[in-house]
């Protein structure tokens, strides 16, 4: 058997889905619920093979959701009106329901779903499916981290610096660390350019957190931060936190 939840925040939605599947004897819906933050609990406890996840949610997005997630089940969307989630799909051979879609149509994406599932594909999908949604976002307005069981939004201004660290991205913010699974390169470029600046390779730091910059060496600086910290700053941020602070 295929387990299989859904994440929909319409309840019709939902009752569409799992009549839908009523025609797939292989297919057996161990849960469902409204929402992302719901969802990523519901994977967890559930470890399902599938799942039919909305795109636009409250709370989380699908594709915030799917940042949360440790390990990827496959996926098929569902929206509305997604212009671009629906050409990430197609560039990428992932499926996606438009809604409103008929038992055909669902049946075509039920059958993919099956292919992927037998060549472990999904998860390589998905991926690329979030960095294609990273390389289009304008402007970030907030990150989500998954702590332990907890899913914790940061709005930016809580935020004082970026460090990279490996695969990961360690995100300071209030006296806590987080990490996240992300690029800092994705970071300096979705960031608002007039709140954060790369100071380094390794770091990004919240302009209004800086209280001072001091010379380290012949060629590198430190920013002191208003908490204490102290980030190496490379030649080139310098002469980027000059154009920036105007000094």
């Amino acid at each position: 058997m295929i387990k299989t939840v859904i994440i929909e925040d319409e309840k019709l939605a939902r009752d569409v889905i799992k009549a839908y599947l009523k025609t797939h004897e292989d297919v057996e819906v161990v849960g469902e619920c409204a929402n992302g933050f719901e969802g990523v609990k519901l994977i967890h406890e559930k470890d399902p093979d599938l799942v039919f996840l909305d795109i636009q949610m409250p709370k989380l997005t699908g594709f915030e959701m799917l940042e949360l997630l440790e390990k990827q089940p496959v996926i098929i969307f569902s929206t509305a009106y997604d212009e671009f989630a629906i050409k990430a799909f197609e560039k990428n051979t992932a499926d996606y329901l438009l809604k409103p879609y008929r038992q055909d149509r669902f049946d075509e994406a039920v059958d993919k779903a099956r292919q992927r599932l037998t060549s472990s594909t999904g998860s390589t999908v998905v991926q690329r499916l979030i960095d294609e949604h990273h390389a289009s976002v304008e402007v970030l307005d907030r990150i989500v981290i998954r702590s332990g069981n907890k899913i914790i939004i940061l709005g930016l201004e809580s935020i004082e610096y970026f460090e990279a660290q490996d695969d990961y991205v360690a995100i300071f913010s209030e006296g806590n660390k987080y990490l996240k699974q992300l690029r800092m390169k994705y970071l300096e470029t979705a960031l608002p350019g007039d709140l954060f600046v790369r100071v380094h390779r390794s770091y990004i730091v919240a302009v209004d957190q800086i209280d001072k910059i001091e010379a380290y060496t012949k060629d590198s600086y430190l920013a002191i931060l208003k908490n204490g910290e102290k980030i190496p700053v490379s030649r080139s941020g310098y002469q980027t936190l000059k154009e920036r602070l105007h000094f």
